[in-house]
This record gives C-alpha cells, sequence and structure tokens, in this order.
C-alpha cells in the first residue's frame, strides 16, 4: 500500500514537473514569436520621426497566458482526457467527453448568466464590465455549441435547409434585434462580406479542390469584374442586371487567357505563374490611369437597382422608400444586398454540385488525382484545364462586379495578393472539394476576424494602446495553425463521391490523395 502511494506521488510530481517544464518551453517560443509583432511597435511623433515603442507588459501578459494555457493543458487536460479514454475502454461507457461537458445543469447556468450579466455589467467600472462582457461572450458561446451538440443528429442531417432558413431569416432578425440603421454593421460587416468570400472560395473550389490545379492569383479575376462593372456602368450607363453577366464573361475570357499559357504547368510552377499574373493585374490596373484612375480609383459606381423597377438613389423618382412610403434609410438597400449575394453563392454552389455529377465533373476531379492516366484515358486535358480555370473566374467576376456595386468604389488597393492567400486558405481549411466546409471555414475566419472590430472593451484590460483589429492577421494565422493541426484535411474531410457502385457510401479524407477527395 506504502509503494503504491508512494508511485502515484512520484508520478504526480513528474508529471507536475513535466508540466511546469513545458509551460517554460512555450512560454520561451511565445517570447520568440511575439517580442516583435506585439512587445516593439513602430510610431511617428511630432516631428515625424520614426520611433520604436516598447510594450513590454503587454508582451508578459501574452507569453503569461501561454505559459499558463500549456501548463493547465499538460497537468490537468490531457490526464484528465487519457483517464476518460481509459473508462471508457475499460467498462465500455457510452458516455463522451463531449456528453459531459454539455449537461442540461451547465447550459441552463450559462443561459442565465448570458440573459442576466447585460444587467450586471451596467452598474460596474469600464474594467468590470469589460471582464463581464467577455464572461457573457463566453456563456453565449457555450449555450450554442450545446444546442449544436444535443441536436446534432438532426442537424447534419438536414443542415442545407436549416443554413438556407436561417440566412433568409438573418437580415429579418437584426432588424427586429438592432433596428433598421442599427442592423446596418451586421447584415453588412457579418452577412454580406462573409457571402462574398464565400462565393470567391466557392469558385476558387472549381479550379483547387476540383481540377487540383494551384491558383495564388485568383484576385485577378475579382478584380475583372469589378473594374469591367465600374467602366462600363460610368462610360456606357448600362445597369447592374446587365453588366452582372458581361463581367463573368470578362472574367471567363481571362481565364481562358490564364489558362493558355500554363498548360504544361504543374505544382509550385503553376502556383508562381498565377501568382505572377495577379500582380500582373494588380499593376495595370495602378499604372493605366488614363482608364483605371490609377491608384486613386473609380469612385461614384452605380448602385444596384431591383431588376430595374426600383432604385436605391435617394433623388430617383422610382426610389424603393418613396414607393413603398417608408422612411429614408440605407439598410434598405445592404437587405437588397444580402439578398442578392445569398443568391449568387446559392448559384455558385448548385452549379458547381451540377459541374460534378457531369462528365466535365469527372474529368475535373481525374485531372486532380493523376493527370498522366487522365491523358491516358482519353481525356482532352487542355480543354479540362481551361474549363476549370474558366468556370472559377466566372464565378469571380460575379462577385467582383457585386463588390463594385456594394461599395461604390474600386482600386487595386482591394485586390492585394493577400486576398487570393485568404481565399486559397479558406478553401483549404474547408476541405478541399466540400462546399458544406469551405462555408464554415469563411464564417469562422472572416467573420472571426470582423468580431475583433467590435472588441473595444479589451482597451480597459490590455490599455489603450491595444488595437485588436492590427492583431487580426496574427491571429488569423493561429488559428490556421490550430485547425491544421487538430483537422488536417480540413473542417470537412470526407464527401460523398460523385460516381458509386449499388450503394452510397462516404470516403473518409484519409483514404484519398493528401485529403482532397
Amino acid at each position: 500500500m506504502a509503494n503504491t502511494m508512494s508511485n502515484q506521488d512520484n508520478a504526480a510530481g513528474n508529471l507536475t514537473a513535466r508540466a511546469f517544464r513545458e509551460a517554460f518551453y512555450a512560454g520561451v517560443i511565445a517570447l520568440g514569436l511575439f517580442v516583435l509583432f506585439i512587445g516593439l511597435k513602430t510610431d511617428q511623433n511630432i516631428h515625424n520621426e520614426l520611433v520604436l515603442v516598447q510594450r513590454w507588459g503587454l508582451l508578459a501578459i501574452f507569453v503569461i497566458l501561454a505559459m499558463i494555457g500549456r501548463f493547465v493543458m499538460v497537468a490537468y487536460i490531457q490526464p484528465m482526457m487519457a483517464s476518460r479514454k481509459a473508462i471508457q475502454a475499460a467498462e465500455g461507457e457510452a458516455d463522451s467527453i463531449a456528453s459531459s461537458f454539455f449537461r442540461l445543469p451547465f447550459v441552463a447556468i450559462a443561459l442565465v448568466l448570458a440573459v442576466a450579466l447585460p444587467f450586471l455589467g451596467a452598474s460596474l467600472s469600464p474594467t468590470g464590465a469589460a471582464y463581464v462582457t467577455i464572461l457573457r461572450g463566453a456563456a453565449i458561446i457555450y449555450v450554442l455549441a450545446a444546442v449544436f451538440y444535443l441536436f446534432r443528429p438532426f442537424i447534419q442531417a438536414h443542415f442545407a435547409k436549416l443554413a438556407i432558413v436561417a440566412l433568409l431569416l438573418y437580415p429579418i432578425v437584426m432588424v427586429a434585434i438592432f433596428g433598421a440603421q442599427g442592423s446596418l454593421k451586421w447584415v453588412d460587416n457579418f452577412g454580406i462580406q462573409i457571402l462574398i468570400y464565400v462565393m470567391l472560395a466557392w469558385g476558387l473550389n472549381i479550379v483547387v479542390g476540383l481540377a487540383g490545379l494551384l491558383d495564388l492569383g485568383y484576385v485577378a479575376f475579382y478584380a475583372v469584374g469589378a473594374y469591367s462593372y465600374a467602366l462600363l456602368s460610368d462610360k456606357f450607363g448600362l445597369s447592374f442586371w446587365i453588366l452582372l453577366p458581361m463581367a463573368g464573361i470578362l472574367a471567363a475570357f481571362w481565364g481562358m487567357i490564364l489558362g493558355f499559357p500554363v498548360l504544361r504547368l504543374r505544382g509550385d510552377y503553376l502556383a508562381i505563374v498565377t501568382l505572377a499574373f495577379g500582380e500582373i493585374i494588380r499593376l495595370v490596373l495602378l499604372n493605366w490611369t488614363e482608364v483605371t484612375k490609377g491608384s486613386a480609383g473609380i469612385s461614384g459606381v452605380a448602385k444596384a437597382s431591383v431588376f430595374g423597377i426600383w432604385s436605391f438613389d435617394v433623388s430617383a423618382p422610382n426610389n424603393f422608400a418613396k414607393a413603398f412610403g417608408l422612411p429614408m434609410s440605407s439598410a434598405y438597400y445592404k437587405i437588397f444586398l444580402f439578398y442578392l449575394i445569398l443568391a449568387l453563392a446559392l448559384l455558385t454552389a448548385f452549379v458547381t454540385i451540377r459541374l460534378r455529377r457531369m462528365p466535365i465533373g469527372r474529368a475535373w476531379e481525374a485531372l486532380r488525382e493523376d493527370e498522366i492516366a487522365c491523358r491516358s484515358l482519353g481525356i482532352n486535358t487542355v480543354t479540362t484545364k481551361l474549363t476549370a480555370f474558366a468556370t472559377g473566374a466566372m464565378f469571380g467576376g460575379f462577385a467582383g462586379s457585386f463588390f463594385a456595386a456594394r461599395q461604390g468604389f474600386v482600386s487595386p488597393e482591394s485586390f492585394v495578393f493577400l486576398e487570393s492567400a485568404v481565399i486559397l486558405a479558406i478553401v483549404v481549411l474547408g476541405g478541399m472539394g466540400s462546399l458544406v466546409g469551405i462555408a464554415i471555414a469563411a464564417a469562422v475566419m472572416v467573420g472571426g476576424t470582423e468580431i475583433l472590430r467590435e472588441l473595444e472593451f479589451l482597451k480597459n484590460i490590455f490599455g489603450d494602446d491595444f488595437t485588436p483589429e492590427l492583431y487580426r492577421m496574427l491571429l488569423f494565422g493561429i488559428a490556421m495553425v490550430v485547425v491544421m493541426v487538430w483537422k488536417p484535411r480540413g473542417f470537412v474531410g470526407s464527401r460523398e463521391p460523385t460516381a458509386f457502385l449499388r450503394e452510397r457510401k462516404v470516403v473518409s479524407g484519409s483514404f484519398t490523395k493528401e485529403g482532397h477527395g
């Protein structure tokens, strides 16, 4: 008995020592990673001189958080999970960690906190209110996660229908909660912005996910669509509904132009050429000032109308609000744009699904898996590649024309390489070839970074110099690393094959080449 207790004490001591050691290593790594991003900041003084601002206190907070997180993970969470797995293996227990974590009493407590905390935060100091806001946000996230977990069989079976219904009701719910003007931010930044990236990622998915052609210059087609709409509407006065298909056709034409030089290229060489193509388009837009107005951009781009029947211009006689006797507000235009981009995104998904079931879709997948075998089967790889580039570019052109109508202004700064990188990251994180996974990845990545703009209360915790939106790309990179470690084949690592024999079966990503399947 004494020996057993001694062994347990030794094991606990070894575990604690290991936890402290790994926490120290995590702190050193965090210090090395964050010292240039957080500890030091360049700024300008009153003499317009570049100075280096030191923020060692903020750096210390991030390092300490990394150390505490690693210590808790090694000392408590990992042993608890290992013990839980051992109990399940020994007793055949069906209960999982998730079911223990999402128990109804815990959910009820979290729901009460989410409802009651706003009343408590109103009577506290700014710092206390900031902590209350964080706690309320955690409670809301926990309740939503519990709902998804408890109703996961029903959600999984009807996910697409539920998602479409939720999106159709989203603007109505936002207006009911925040009012017409208050809903602008939620409909625009968290609705339209995410759906634009969903549509772009679904378009790029045809090139990368289905055909297996690595395209790092996809933003070029986005720019072609935007500038096509802006220039043609300004010079010829054409309406949005005429220019929308024209922008897609012009972008598809440029996709074919890109496709011809890269027919013999694969892998890294293809990525380099497409990257160069994207930069060439951006530089042309920047330097062809007689047409594109260069870095000044094109302003006053015409708004979209409701099929030419109602306009959203305030001075127009057929103004939407005047026609229905509504008070003047820009919310109507944003809500209209939300449903418009939702329809365009659903059209992209529908066309992609239909194409995958057609011979051209099978040819894309065969090209992705093995180009030599694809050619030996008699498939024309030239037309297969060109159709992939043209189809993907067409949807990028559609999204670009919508972007121009939404912004009312286009400039080359909106079409830098970073946009292509973000779209490609969404495709990879969602799971190449998976429409649902890509949509989830876009909502998480784009919506998550937009939330940073709403975290002004963090200044009460980290100081007035803390600007959350400046850490957008840093957190975006950390999130990508975490997801790739946790789900290396993307959010959705399995899909139904387009061709099957007698019985439908879901193919796991582990049985497909690099998880593309």
